[in-house]
């Protein structure tokens, strides 16, 4: 059963990146936006506290929440950085890296064993971004973009982990997601009311702009999204190996890829062909596992 929970975990994080990879390239406030992601993350989990009677059985819990709060907003924050200044093929791929990170600190922190052909994944991934990092077509503004991606990674790692740890500690879902998103909705809430005023007098120099109404309410929408993804990997996480959760949930920058290929007409080069598609292989090594 887990692994229909991380497979719908894998659809919903897919369009949440493909939603964040288009309105990255809107002109407005990305801090109002992800502030009305986690503000549909929050009434939709106090929602599920209060119809299914959950609760905070200490401060474990709370600070678990809190840490899950802190930890997604750095890597939406920064993901959706990543697709505004690099192409959406590469923020995708190095996103994509989070499954190696959470089955190596899984390893170190709950002793949860890597196979051989997890090592084998492993070692086909670390070759294709190697290929990729290398490609002729990896320009200085591209590495930039690059560097978002790969801190999101390593923030979505830590997000993953928090949210195995919760699972360690029987904390009821709803309760959990609750801290999650009502701590990210006061962090992105703070960012867009300090720097408000500095991005409406960078609009008046623009052509378009969207008004703050449609700005958060779009966050609203793509909030949907977020927290059916959050909801089905902790349920995954309940049941199922850390790593392979993580790593079939990593599947989503597929959805990503195609939407980059067919709908933004993103052309790569061969050498990258070669190494998306050894990154590919490695993760469906992990997902088959």
């Amino acid at each position: 059963m887990w692994i229909v929970f991380a497979l719908l975990a894998t659809l919903f994080f897919g369009l949440r990146g493909i939603l964040y990879q288009w309105t990255s390239q809107k002109n407005l406030n990305r801090d109002l936006l992800l502030f009305g992601v986690f503000f549909t993350g929050f009434i939709t989990s106090l929602v599920g506290v209060l119809l299914l009677n959950q609760r905070w059985y200490g401060w474990e819990d709370v600070a678990v929440g809190l840490g899950l709060g802190f930890g997604s907003f750095a890597a939406n924050a920064l993901l959706h950085k990543g697709f505004s200044v690099g192409k959406a093929s590469l923020i995708s791929i190095l996103a994509g890296l989070t499954p190696l990170f959470v089955l190596i600190f899984a390893f170190l922190i709950w002793k949860e064993t890597l196979t051989a052909i997890q090592l084998f994944g492993f070692f086909i991934i670390f070759c294709g971004l190697l290929i990729i990092r290398y490609s002729s077509d990896i320009s200085v503004d591209n590495l930039k973009g690059a560097q978002w991606g790969l801190l999101a990674a390593l923030f979505f790692t830590f997000t993953d982990l928090m949210g195995k740890q919760s699972t360690r500690l029987e904390a009821d879902v709803f309760a959990t997601l609750t801290s999650m998103f009502g701590f990210g909705t006061f962090l992105f809430a703070l960012r867009w009311l300090v720097k408000r005023k500095k991005f409406l007098a960078s609009q008046y120099s623009a052509t378009t702009n969207w008004s703050q109404i449609k700005t958060f309410s779009c966050g609203l929408i793509v909030g949907v999204a977020n927290v059916t993804g959050m909801v089905a990997i902790i349920s995954a996480f309940s049941i199922g190996n850390t790593g392979l959760v993580s790593a079939i949930s990593g599947m989503n920058i597929l959805l990503i890829l195609l939407y980059s290929r067919v709908v933004l007409k993103e052309t790569f080069s061969r050498r990258e062909v070669l190494g998306l598609t050894a990154a590919f292989v490695g993760l469906l090594v992990l997902r088959l596992n």
